[in-house]
């Protein structure tokens, strides 16, 4: 293991719309982050599991299993892990304020960082009016998106055999089309705002699979990205500071054991 693959520890951990129970999951890649990076406190931002997808077809292959237990493990170690459900993972609002596993399932939560700053952590679903008030045009979303992400699989694997590095296809275009960046601000603006009528310093998100950490509309907006596109986390260091961590970008992604033909089909 060199220097720079050595497990690093963190204060405090933020992942979010991993969507266990989709083919289009990058459950590999969250294992592998996972193993060299641990925290004393792990923030589940939402859409964590999938349960739109898994309600119409069962997708649970042995890696995505592989990513509950690693984050269990985590917990029977020391982690505190706590859950704030999003829309896809809905069903699990019905246990607010219980444990199971060691894990804490709250709405929202606010984290205070080591230097004193409160974030409000909120999966920001409900801030979305799609999700909210045309659900029916959200699940359309939801397969059109999944179709991209089909096709993003699959040229994923042909640059994966040519020891080229992850490329999200979908989040490149997402990028590209005008209406999907005005949502993008608007989402930003609306959080940023929400964070400050709380009175906090900043607030932590996921939802729209676009990592970020800026001030562009006056209070601190950080959000985790996604391991569907981005493969994005958010870390606290010990002294207060945050980063948005690029797992793919890092190179590690190329470098794994090339895929079985057993657990590619899978």
């Amino acid at each position: 293991m060199s220097a720079e693959q050595a497990p690093r520890h963190y204060r405090t951990l933020f992942l979010s719309d991993i969507h266990l129970g989709t083919r289009g999951c990058q459950a590999e890649l969250l294992l592998d982050f996972l193993r060299y990076n641990d925290a004393e406190t792990i923030y589940l931002v939402g859409d964590i599991v999938d349960g739109w997808r898994l309600r119409r077809m069962w997708h649970w292959p042995q890696l995505h299993n592989d990513v509950v237990q690693k984050l269990l493990r985590k917990g029977r170690k020391g982690a505190r892990i706590v859950y704030t459900p999003g829309n896809h993972d809905e069903f699990l609002r019905d246990f607010l304020g219980t444990h199971f596993g060691g894990i804490e399932v709250v709405d929202e939560t606010i984290h205070e960082t080591a230097d004193g700053r409160r974030y409000l952590v909120i999966h920001g679903d409900r801030f979305d009016v799609v999700v909210r008030h045309a659900k029916w045009l959200a699940y359309l979303g939801d397969w059109a998106y999944v179709s991209a992400l089909n096709l993003n699989t699959g040229l994923n694997m042909v640059r994966r055999r040519l020891g080229l590095t992850y490329w999200s296809l979908s989040a490149w275009a997402k990028l590209k089309v005008k209406n999907a960046v005005n949502f993008i601000g608007k989402f930003e603006e609306t959080l940023a705002q929400e964070a400050e009528r709380q009175g906090v310093d900043g607030v932590i998100c996921g939802h729209i699979h676009h990592a970020a950490d800026h001030t562009d509309y006056g209070t601190h907006y950080i959000n985790t990205g996604d391991w569907v596109e981005s493969c994005t986390a958010v870390a606290e260091h010990h002294d207060g500071t945050f980063e948005v961590i690029h797992w793919a970008k890092r190179g590690e992604w190329a470098r794994l054991p090339k895929p079985s033909t057993a657990r590619a089909a899978a």
